[in-house]
């Protein structure tokens, strides 16, 4: 049968006067048809008749029906369409830093543009709890017990990265990937032991693919903008800030922050947008769409092969931003590439706030040491987003009308828990309350919440 080179990408002839394009990118299948696009699985599990036809039904049926590999003992394991999806490994993850927190005596590191994968002693584990196949010679050496790291590429590599790891033919590729080690979750010490215990045992081991991520103390807020600076004017994305003392916990957790000069977010590709000048007869932007439903272009940050064979429509990707306009849309958005390792919409969506930008805090001109590249202009440092549910009492309303249906929702914050009240408009509707861990597990719990009826045509009153 004939099948896609790596990178390769058809049109084929579907029912009707309907044409759809066939792509291959690290033996990871895609087509634009719908019947492709609107499956719930991974984008790896996907398959339609028109990759059949192209590939041979038992070789399309044997790339996406093998069976799923064991993840850590804490997740859930998906199958097929309609069993449970699949949950990630228990990972420690980062809030931003709201440029008032002190973080004097706090451990600093890059923050680096690869893949988080968490190893679970036998294999690599995203974040959605999918394997990732590495061959034999880069685990080697690699201890039975978790760490917790990124596949990393270099600089300016995440999509070189993605190709490489999403890959399921266990290839050469992978000898221009390094496992970087930032954390060993199942010791249970402060994070100065667990990062020296890291060291003497990788030390000992020597997996000639991994290595502990270096960290230095931050003395003060010029220090972290200096080291800032440095590494973005390297190509780097900006930084990581770990509490002294803290032990590793599941969960977004204050102990660990994440400094950068740009925003980023995800968005879901609506359409493509056709090129004009030299763009003629390719991708000139894509049409996204933000979790509560704004809509806009990302026109840049791409190239030449990524225009000629686009992230079809229903592919999540991450964008690089300034600030947010007066009406919430995203100002000079710029491609960084696709995401297969969140779901829809992501835990930290992006949710607009009419009349409200995050506030910013601008970096003065510096020079780059240690032999950087020029340095990169100075860009405002990201500050925390408000909160987008009101505490004491005071609920959220949202409302959708569509067809003969005319629905409210509304959320309100009490503490460490908060009460749903849903129904018709003008009916007293039902309401259930839900008690979290604490205050701040209910605020997150709200806030997804929201995104998810956002998602679904509720708009604010």
């Amino acid at each position: 049968m004939p099948d896609l080179e790596d990178g390769e990408a058809i049109e084929v002839q579907g029912s009707g006067s309907a044409r759809y394009r066939l792509r291959n990118v690290g033996e990871v299948y895609s087509c634009t048809c719908p019947a492709w696009r609107n499956q719930s699985l991974g984008l790896e599990k996907r398959t339609c008749k028109h990759l059949k036809a192209l590939r041979g039904e038992a070789a399309e049926l044997t790339r996406v029906g093998a069976p799923a590999p064991r993840a850590p003992a804490t997740t859930a394991q998906a199958g097929a369409a309609g069993e449970p999806a699949r949950e990630g490994p228990p990972l420690l993850l980062a809030n931003p830093w709201d440029n008032d927190q002190d973080l004097a005596g706090w451990w600093m590191s890059e923050k680096l543009d690869g893949v988080r994968a968490y190893w679970d002693g036998k294999a690599f584990v995203s974040r959605l709890g999918n394997r990732y196949h590495a061959p034999a010679f880069f685990v080697a050496g690699l201890p039975d017990t978790p760490l917790d790291g990124e596949l990393w590429g270099g600089r300016k590599r995440f999509q070189r990265t993605i190709s490489v790891v999403r890959r399921q033919d266990q290839s050469d590729h992978w000898k221009e990937i390094a496992f970087v080690v930032f954390d060993a979750p199942a010791m249970d010490a402060p994070f100065e032991d667990r990062i020296a215990a890291l060291r003497v045992d990788l030390e000992a081991r020597r997996p000639p693919h991994a290595v502990v991520h270096p960290h230095e103390r931050c003395l003060d807020v010029a220090h972290l903008r200096a080291e800032l600076r440095r590494v973005e004017a390297l190509g780097g994305e900006g930084l990581m800030l770990r509490r002294p003392g803290s032990r590793y916990e599941v969960g977004r957790s204050s102990s660990l922050l994440k400094v950068k000069s740009f925003f980023d977010a995800e968005a879901r590709v609506v359409e493509h947008l056709a090129g004009a000048g030299r763009h003629l007869g390719r991708l000139g932007a894509l049409l996204v769409e933000l979790a509560d439903g704004v809509r806009f272009s990302v026109g840049t940050g791409f190239s030449d092969r990524e225009r000629r064979s686009p992230p079809p429509p229903g592919a999540v990707i991450t964008f690089r931003y300034q600030e947010l306009s007066e009406a919430g849309v995203p100002r000079f958005p710029s491609y960084v590439g696709v995401r297969d390792d969140v779901r829809w919409p992501p835990d930290n969506a992006l949710i607009r706030r009419a009349g409200v930008s995050p506030p910013t805090d601008t970096l003065g001109p510096e020079e780059a040491p240690r032999g950087a590249a020029a340095p990169a202009p100075a860009a405002p440092v990201p500050a925390a987003p408000a909160p987008s549910t009101s505490a004491g009492g005071a609920a959220r309303r949202f409302e959708l009308e569509e067809g003969g249906a005319s629905k409210f929702w509304e959320i309100a914050l009490d503490g460490a828990r908060h009460t749903v009240r849903y129904g018709r408009i003008g009916g007293a509707g039902q309401a259930k309350t839900k008690e979290l861990t604490d205050a701040a597990a209910a605020g997150r719990d709200a806030d997804k919440l929201i995104a998810e009826k956002l998602a679904k045509g509720y708009r604010p009153r």
